[in-house]
């Protein structure tokens, strides 16, 4: 208890748990964030990380830091530290400052996507080759009414799909790509399916609009991931299901400036964590191993909760 009372005993301290309770963020985007040096930023992180208010995950060369569970009473005073954070006097230009950290991932990764559009799926073959999983995802994804797929990309998933669902709308939030996919539902003749621009945090859907959300090696482009699975929720209808798919963690650092990847994979634990903490409950996992050169890729159905 008096470890957290010192380590929380700090303006600037304060601050930092305020943002990081809103998702991971890297030091350097900390830096940006509050405006800092960046051994100020590292030692209040460690102070708050060595007593368990905060937790770092590293992948590759970056560690991303956020507000973690480890200590019980800092669990314990979670609801008054909340109810808090109002008061502190920087809390509304930090979280202004937060989104345009947040912002800027999503920039990036439309802007390459945008430039790379009539490229992409030679790109992502042949730079970051995986199994042959999508037998396997097509299996776990149910037929229903409507179906939407997030990240469409070129639409090479998109005829597969439309043999699952009286209505598939597809969303990218690159209007390259979906140029891309029009093109290709244009030559295949396949008519009525829906293509939208969007964004992962932003669906332009209702809510309980779908009865199946398909994201096929999207969530590792996503900048805040959690606050994507948040929003799948929202526009599944109860009992709704989700199928996804994406790169288990891997240390290919390259990957994050060649194929604009925000996230090196991720672990099956903090997907499930993740999917609880959105109201959805995972059905299914599974891990596809491949040959030598190609990544693992996790698969998951996950139900959202009636």
């Amino acid at each position: 208890m008096l470890e957290v009372l010192k380590a929380l005993a700090d303006p600037c301290r304060l601050r930092l748990v305020a943002v990081l309770l809103r998702g991971e963020f890297t030091v350097q985007e900390l830096q940006r964030i509050f405006n800092m040096g960046q051994s100020r930023i590292s030692r209040h992180l460690k102070i708050l990380t060595d007593v368990g208010i905060l937790s770092v995950k590293r992948q590759g060369t970056w560690s991303y830091y956020r507000a973690g569970d480890d200590n019980p009473f800092f669990r314990g005073i979670r609801p008054a530290f909340d109810a808090g954070l109002e008061k502190l006097p920087d809390h509304h230009d930090d979280l202004a400052a937060l989104a345009l950290a947040l912002e800027a991932r999503r920039k990036r990764s439309q802007e390459f996507f945008d430039s790379h559009a009539r490229q992409w799926d030679r790109l992502s073959r042949t730079l970051l080759p995986v199994p042959d999983y999508l037998p396997a995802l097509l299996s776990l994804t149910p037929e229903v009414d409507t179906l939407l797929e997030i990240g469409v990309g070129t639409g090479s998933l998109l005829p597969d799909l439309a043999a699952k669902a009286r209505t598939l709308i597809g969303v990218d939030h690159s209007p390259a790509m979906l140029d891309e996919a029009r093109r290709r539902m244009g030559e295949l003749g396949l008519n009525g399916i829906e293509l939208r621009l969007g964004e992962m945090t932003h669906l332009p859907v209702a809510d309980g609009g779908t009865g199946c959300v398909v994201t096929n090696m999207v969530l590792h482009h996503a900048a805040h991931p959690q606050e994507v699975l948040k929003e799948i929720a929202r526009v599944l209808r109860p009992e709704g299901v989700l199928v996804l798919a994406d790169l288990s963690r891997h240390d290919r650092e390259w990957a994050r400036e060649q194929l604009a990847d925000q996230w090196l994979g991720f672990e099956e634990e903090e997907l499930s964590e993740w999917l609880q903490g959105a109201g959805m409950a995972t059905l299914e996992l599974q891990r596809i191993s491949g040959s030598q050169g190609q990544e693992e890729v996790v698969l998951i159905k996950a139900v959202r909760s009636a």
